[in-house]
């Protein structure tokens, strides 16, 4: 080889400076490529947060427009001041459902004879059972108090008289005389059963004056739910807290006490201040519960529209009370056949049972010979009712309130059977241990489809607007006593019948009870409260000869328009 060939040809090192070049190159190219598709990637995502950023801001746009499209008392804010008020206003009704259950749980302390006080079966009788003759008493001093001080006070009225009740069972036992503990223990009972007589209707009818139709059904439910709640918390009580009557009286002291301090922020109802004149504080109530401010510093038209409306409801209100008496109104058909249909409805209701074993839940498991804790048992039954009455106004729509009510009395009816028929058949029947519990759960779930909660939700439609007020009062009255009656006389139909008879007497009463609602209670579903009205006044002679001249107008627009056919 040459010199020249020699120095043409590259050193040896560099023989791979080619290659190292391509892998250079190569990286450099996959960098490239990555940070490109690193690049498209992130450019994706933000192509992916503007598609969402807009998408969320379309939905806004939406919901705000179909937030615009609905009234005002059924926009969000104002649902939820409404929902807000009438749950503090609900709070005491949990207080009145702890007075009810009360004595299931604390009965078998009280009537032990190895304490150092306890009571016989008389005095037991009467401490189940006072509440429900101070009922009646309740219902007559809210229908005095409803219109006179407002509905909020009369709330807070009541949650106070609760108060004292409680507070006297607390503090009962600090005395050492028998009888002075005795007399205590009665009037505390008696002050609780004024507490609930009261909260019969002062909530629902607060729930109504502040609500549209369309959420005024789930907003009255409250007080059902809340009196199950108190129900259940009662039991729940009873299930820790074993033989200490004074903490469990106390702690319902304690909760009623903060159920009282609940009411203060409550308005006044806006229909009520417009009865009184209270033009101002009617218009401020009301801007609260449609979602305004409360300063009149806008003019809505549908606001105002609203509250025009309600000042002449008001108006008509006032004067159609005025121009005519009770004693003038009971004599028309349209008042008193209701009137005496209600006060049928609630005897039936007591004379099934129900009541009875509500308050009795613990001592009625025991005679039935459930093998579990008696107590359990109780708070079952009341988680069984908090979570029926949760479907109690889909059950009502659905089905209408006489098929509700006789499918609730005839589950009763059956319920009750099951039972007696276990006691009359111990060696058969009598050893499915679970046939007690299954019985009395499901008895109080078909009694709170119906026959428990129905005639409270049916007092509200039957009677006319001019004496709603006071014929719910005489029929809630009549129905208290009943309670009362039903309770009282328990221990001693229990000694005369026996256990299996008298379950089968409540079997009997509410398979009457079924009967009684198909021929009697008429259906109120999809009517309006003039159509009602004219169902109580016209009679079936009426409203055969309405349906009669009907068909026979309808028959006679035919005929015509068959001629005009004819004749073309």
């Amino acid at each position: 080889m040459t010199l020249e060939q020699e120095q043409l040809m590259p050193p040896p090192y560099e023989t791979g400076k080619p290659g190292i070049i391509c892998k250079d190159l190569d990286k450099s190219n996959l960098q490239a490529t990555t940070n490109n598709n690193n690049s498209s990637k992130d450019n994706n995502k933000d192509n992916d947060n503007d598609n969402d950023k807009h998408n969320n801001s379309k939905q806004s746009k939406s919901r705000k427009r179909k937030e615009s499209s609905l009234p005002l008392g059924e926009r969000h804010l104002a649902v939820l001041r409404q929902e807000l008020m009438v749950f503090l206003g609900n709070s005491g009704v949990l207080g009145s459902g702890m007075v009810v259950s009360m004595p299931s749980v604390t009965l078998n302390q009280l009537t032990d004879e190895t304490q150092p006080f306890w009571l016989n079966k008389d005095e037991a009788s009467w401490f189940a059972s006072i509440n429900n003759m101070a009922c009646p008493l309740g219902g007559l001093m809210v229908s005095y108090f409803l219109d006179r001080i407002g509905r909020k006070y009369t709330i807070l009225l009541t949650n106070v008289i609760g108060l004292i009740g409680w507070l006297l069972l607390a503090t009962s036992f600090l005395h050492t005389n028998r009888d002075i503990i005795y007399a205590q223990m009665l009037v505390g009972r008696a002050f609780g059963g004024m507490m609930i007589g009261m909260f019969v209707s002062p909530v629902g009818v607060y729930s109504a004056e502040i609500s549209l139709p369309r959420i005024r059904g789930r907003l009255i439910l409250g007080t059902s739910i809340g009196l199950a709640s108190g129900i259940l918390l009662m039991y729940l009580l009873g299930y820790f807290i074993r033989h200490n009557v004074v903490l469990i009286a106390s702690i319902s002291c304690g909760y009623q006490l903060a159920a009282t301090l609940l009411v203060m922020p409550m308005p006044e109802s806006p229909s009520w201040l417009l009865q009184k004149g209270r033009i101002e504080l009617a218009r401020r109530s009301l801007r609260y519960f449609r979602g305004l401010h409360r300063r009149d510093d806008d003019c809505v038209p549908e606001f105002e529209a609203e509250l025009t409306q309600m000042k002449m409801t008001a108006d008509n209100s006032r004067d159609t009370a005025a121009s005519e008496s009770m004693s003038q109104a009971i004599r028309r058909p349209e008042v008193y056949k209701p009137l005496l249909m209600m006060i049928g409805f609630f005897g039936f209701q007591q004379a099934c049972g129900v009541v009875v074993i509500i308050v009795y839940a613990v001592q009625i498991a025991q005679r039935a010979g459930v093998t579990i804790d008696p107590v359990l048992v109780a708070v079952m039954l009341g988680v069984a009712r908090i979570i029926t009455t949760f479907f109690m106004s889909t059950i009502f729509e659905k089905w209408g309130r006489r098929a509700a009510g006789i499918f609730s009395a005839s589950g009763m009816g059956i319920c009750m059977l099951f039972l007696a028929t276990g006691g009359w058949c111990p060696s058969t029947v009598g050893t499915w241990s679970w046939l007690p519990v299954v019985c009395i759960v499901a008895h109080i779930v078909f009694s709170t489809m119906g026959m428990l909660t129905l005639p409270f939700i049916m007092i509200s439609e039957v009677f006319p607007q001019s004496v709603r007020g006071s014929a719910s009062g005489i029929s809630v009255f009549f129905g208290m006593i009943l309670a009362f009656i039903c309770l009282k006389i328990y221990p001693n139909m229990e000694a005369l019948l026996g256990t299996s008879n008298l379950f089968a007497f409540y079997a009997v009463v509410s398979f009457l009870a079924a009967v009684f609602i198909y021929i009697c209670v008429p259906e109120t579903r999809g009517r309006t409260l003039i159509e009602i009205e004219e169902h109580w006044r016209m009679g079936r002679r009426g409203r055969r000869a309405q349906r009669a001249s009907a068909a026979a107008v309808n028959n006679l627009k035919d005929v015509e328009l068959h001629e005009v056919f004819l004749k073309k």
